[in-house]
C-alpha cells in the first residue's frame, strides 16, 4: 500500500505537469495558426504525441486504481476475518479465565477442606489413640484383677475343699442311680466336650471371618489401584461393578461369626447337645449359603478383572501366566465353598440322613481341599506380587496393597489349616453317638431330647422316694431340696443366730438331764455295792459265830447291826454330798465345754455357708470379668483394625488428592501460558488495527489529486 500511494503521489504530479504543458502547447499553437501551416503540423504532431502519452499514463492510472481496490477490498476481508478472529479468541480468552478463577476457587475450597479434614482427622487419630491406650489400661488392671481373683478364688477353693471334705459328710453323687426305664443318662462330660469344642471353633470361625473381611476389602483397593489408578482416571464398568460389590462382603461374611456365637451361646451344661438338637446350626448354614451365593455372584467379575490385566500394555507373558493360574485357584476355591455349603446343608437336616459319619469324614476332606487350594492361589499371588515390582510403572500404592493383600492370604491359609487340623483331631467326637437309647442305633430327636431330660427328673423323684428306709444316708430328694435351701437361702443372719441361741440352750437343758441320770445311776450302784459288801460280811460273822450260843449270837449280832448302820448311815450321807459336789462340778464344766464347742460348730457352719454363698459370687464375678475381658479385647481389636483401616484410607486419600493436586497445578499452568500467548496475540492485532487506520488517512489524502487527475484528463 505505501508503494502504490508513492506511485500514485507520483502519477498525480507527471499528470499535473503533463497538463500544464498541454496547455501550454494549445496557447502557442493558437498563435502559431496565423504564421503558416508548418507550425500548426508540428504543433499537432506533438499534441498527438502527447495524447498518447496522456492515455496511457491514463490506462496505467487505472489499472493502479483497480489494484488498489482489489486490494483494499483484500484488506478489507482479511482486517474482517482478524477481527471475527480476535473476538473468538477474546471471548475463549474470557471463558477460559472464568474457567480457569472457578478452577482456582474450587480447589481452593477443596484444599481448605482437606486441610480441615486432616486437621480432624489428626484429632481423632489422637483421641482413638488415647482411647486405645486407655483401653489397653483397662485391659492390663481388668487382667491383673482377673489374675488376683483367680488367686483369691483357688485359695478359696482349696480352702472351701478342706472345710467340705471335713465338715460335710454327705455326697450325693453316691447315690445316682438309674432306674429300670429305658432312659438315656445325661452325659454331663459330654456336655462339657461340646461346649469346649464349640468354643475352640468359634474361635477359628471368627479368624477366618477377619481374614475374609481383611481379604474383600484389599482385594476393592486393589481394583481402585490396578490396571488404572481411579485418582488419575476413570476404572472400567466392569471394576466399578465389581468393587460395588465387594464393598458389600460385610454384610455377608460377618453373620457367620454372629450365628456361630449363638450356636455356642445356646450348648450349656443342662442341655442335650448333638446333632439332632443343635437348632442353631440351621442358621450358621443359611448365613453360610449366603456368603457362597455372594462368592458365585463376584467370581464372573474377578475372572474378567484378570483378564482385563491381562490385556494391559505392560502385561507381560510371565505375568499373564499367573493370572490364568489365579483365574483356575479362584474356580477352585468358589466349588470348595460350595462343597462346604452342600455338606453343611446336609448335617443342618440330620432327620434326613441315616448315619453322619461319612458327612463328617467328606466334611473333613473338604476342609483339607480348601486349605490347599487357598494355600495354591496364595503362593500364585505371591509370585504374582514378585513379577509386580518389576514393572517400569509400579506405585508405591500399589506394592503396599499388594502386601496387605498377601497378609490377609496368608491369615486366610493359617485359619483354614487351623480349622480343618481342628475338624480332623475332632472327628471321633462329631461321630460318637453320645446318647442313645439302650439297644439302639437310632440318634435323639429334639422331642426325644426333651423327653429324655423330663424322664430323668422322674427318675430322680422315684429313686427319692424309693430309698427312702436308708438309715444312715438323708434321701435324695431332700438332699437336692437342702442343697437348693443352701445355695440360694435368703435367711437373715439374725434368724439363724436365734436359731443357734435355742438350739443350744436346748442342748445344754438335754446334757444337764443327761448328766443327772447319769449321776443317779452312779449313785445306785454305789449303793448296790456297799449291800453287796454288807451282807458279806454278815454272812462272815454269822459263820465265825456259829458255836456260840444263839442268844448271844442274837444279841451281839443285834449290836453289831446297829452300830454297823449307823457308821454306814453317816458314811453314805457324807460320801453321797462328796460325789454329788463332783460330779455336779463336772457336769457344768462339761456343759460349758459342749456350749463353746456347739458355738464353735455353728459358727464354722455359718462360715462355711457364707464361703460357699462367696464362692458362688466369685464365680460369677470371674465369669462376669472373664466376659468383660473378653469383650474389651475384642473391641481393643475391632478399634486397632479400624484405626488401621481408617489410616490407610485417609493416608491413600491424600496421596490420591496431592496427585489430584499435582496434576491440576500442571494444568492450570498449561491454561496460564495459554492466557499469556492470547494476550500478546491480542496485542498483536492491536498494533495491527492501529497501523491499519494510519494507512487509510493516507490513502484518503492520496485519493482527492487522482480523482482530480481522473477528471481532467476526462
Amino acid at each position: 500500500m505505501d508503494s502504490l500511494s508513492f506511485r500514485n503521489q507520483q502519477l498525480a504530479k507527471r499528470v499535473e505537469l503533463l497538463q500544464e504543458e498541454l496547455a501550454v502547447c494549445e496557447a502557442k499553437g493558437k498563435k502559431g495558426k496565423n504564421k503558416g501551416d508548418s507550425p500548426s503540423q508540428h504543433a499537432l504532431e506533438t499534441k498527438n504525441v502527447f495524447d498518447e502519452d496522456l492515455q496511457k499514463k491514463i490506462e496505467e492510472n487505472e489499472r493502479l486504481h483497480i489494484q488498489f481496490y482489489e486490494a483494499d477490498e483484500l484488506h478489507k476481508r482479511q482486517e474482517a476475518q482478524l477481527r471475527a478472529r480476535l473476538q473468538e479468541l477474546e471471548r475463549e480468552a474470557e471463558q477460559h479465565q472464568d474457567a480457569v478463577n472457578g478452577l482456582n476457587t474450587k480447589y481452593t475450597d477443596t484444599i481448605e477442606r482437606l486441610h480441615s479434614d486432616k486437621a480432624r482427622l489428626e484429632l481423632k487419630t489422637q483421641t482413638m489413640e488415647r482411647e486405645a491406650q486407655e483401653c489397653r489400661m483397662r485391659a492390663e488392671d481388668c487382667q491383673q484383677q482377673l489374675r488376683r481373683c483367680q488367686t483369691e478364688l483357688s485359695r478359696q477353693v482349696k480352702q472351701s475343699s478342706s472345710v467340705i471334705q471335713e465338715k460335710v459328710p454327705f455326697n450325693d453323687t453316691k447315690f445316682v442311680h438309674y432306674n429300670s426305664l429305658n432312659v438315656p443318662p445325661h452325659n454331663r462330660r459330654h456336655q462339657l466336650k461340646a461346649r469346649d469344642v464349640v468354643g475352640q471353633a468359634l474361635s477359628f470361625i471368627q479368624d477366618l471371618v477377619a481374614a475374609l473381611l481383611n481379604f474383600h476389602s484389599y482385594t476393592e483397593q486393589r481394583v481402585h489401584i490396578y490396571p488404572r489408578d481411579s485418582s488419575i482416571e476413570p476404572i472400567s464398568a466392569l471394576n466399578q461393578k465389581f468393587s460395588q460389590y465387594l464393598h458389600e462382603n460385610a454384610a455377608y461374611v460377618r453373620p457367620l461369626e454372629e450365628s456361630f456365637l449363638q450356636l455356642h451361646q445356646s450348648i450349656t451344661e443342662d442341655t442335650v447337645t448333638v446333632l439332632e438338637t443343635v437348632v442353631k446350626l440351621k442358621s450358621f448354614a443359611d448365613h453360610f449359603s449366603s456368603y457362597v451365593q455372594f462368592l458365585k455372584k463376584i467370581l464372573p467379575y474377578q475372572l474378567k478383572s484378570l483378564e482385563e490385566e491381562c490385556e494391559a500394555p505392560l502385561c507381560t507373558a510371565a505375568l499373564t501366566a499367573k493370572n490364568q493360574e489365579l483365574h483356575g485357584d479362584m474356580k477352585r476355591v468358589t466349588s470348595m465353598f460350595e462343597k462346604l455349603q452342600n455338606y453343611i446343608n446336609v448335617l443342618a437336616l440330620p432327620s434326613k440322613l441315616a448315619s453322619t459319619s461319612a458327612v463328617f469324614t467328606q466334611l473333613a476332606g473338604c476342609l483339607h481341599s480348601l486349605h490347599d487350594a487357598i494355600k495354591e492361589m496364595s503362593k500364585h499371588y505371591n509370585q504374582k506380587a514378585g513379577l509386580e515390582q518389576e514393572l517400569p510403572t509400579v506405585t508405591q500404592k500399589l506394592l503396599t496393597t499388594s502386601e496387605c493383600l498377601l497378609g490377609s492370604l496368608g491369615s486366610l491359609t493359617s485359619s483354614t489349616g487351623k480349622i480343618a487340623t481342628f475338624f480332623s483331631n475332632n472327628l471321633d467326637f462329631f461321630t460318637s453317638p453320645a446318647y442313645s437309647p439302650k439297644g439302639s442305633t437310632v440318634a435323639l430327636s429334639p422331642l426325644q431330647a426333651e423327653t429324655m431330660l423330663a424322664n430323668k427328673k422322674k427318675a430322680s423323684a422315684y429313686i427319692s422316694a424309693i430309698k427312702k428306709p436308708r438309715p444312715q444316708s438323708v434321701p435324695y430328694s431332700e438332699a437336692l431340696s437342702n442343697r437348693r435351701i443352701l445355695t440360694s437361702s435368703t435367711e437373715s443372719r439374725e434368724g439363724l443366730t436365734q436359731q443357734v441361741q435355742q438350739s443350744l440352750e436346748k442342748i445344754a437343758r438335754l446334757e444337764q438331764e443327761k448328766e443327772h441320770w447319769l449321776l443317779e445311776a452312779q449313785l445306785g450302784k454305789v449303793r448296790l455295792e456297799k449291800e453287796n459288801q454288807r451282807i458279806a460280811d454278815l454272812e462272815a460273822q454269822l459263820a465265825a459265830a456259829l458255836g456260840g450260843s444263839l442268844a448271844a449270837q442274837s444279841a451281839a449280832a443285834g449290836t453289831l447291826t446297829q452300830s454297823h448302820e449307823d457308821t454306814e448311815v453317816g458314811d453314805e450321807e457324807s460320801r453321797e454330798q462328796l460325789i454329788k459336789t463332783h460330779y455336779m462340778a463336772r457336769v457344768g464344766e462339761l456343759t460349758t465345754q459342749l456350749q463353746i464347742s456347739d458355738s464353735k460348730a455353728v459358727h464354722f457352719h455359718s462360715e462355711c455357708r457364707a464361703l460357699a454363698k462367696r464362692l458362688a459370687i466369685a464365680e460369677k464375678s470371674r465369669e462376669s470379668l472373664s466376659e468383660d475381658v473378653k469383650r474389651a479385647n475384642q473391641n481393643i481389636t475391632r478399634l486397632q483394625d479400624e484405626l488401621t483401616t481408617t489410616k490407610r484410607s485417609y493416608e491413600d486419600q491424600l496421596s490420591m488428592m496431592s496427585d489430584h493436586l499435582c496434576s491440576m497445578n500442571e494444568t492450570l499452568s498449561k491454561q496460564r501460558e495459554e492466557i499469556d500467548t492470547l494476550k500478546l496475540g491480542s496485542k498483536v492485532g492491536k498494533s495491527f488495527r492501529f497501523r491499519r487506520a494510519s494507512s487509510s488517512v493516507r490513502h484518503s489524502q492520496y485519493k482527492r489529486p487522482l480523482s482530480r487527475g481522473s477528471y481532467t484528463s476526462d
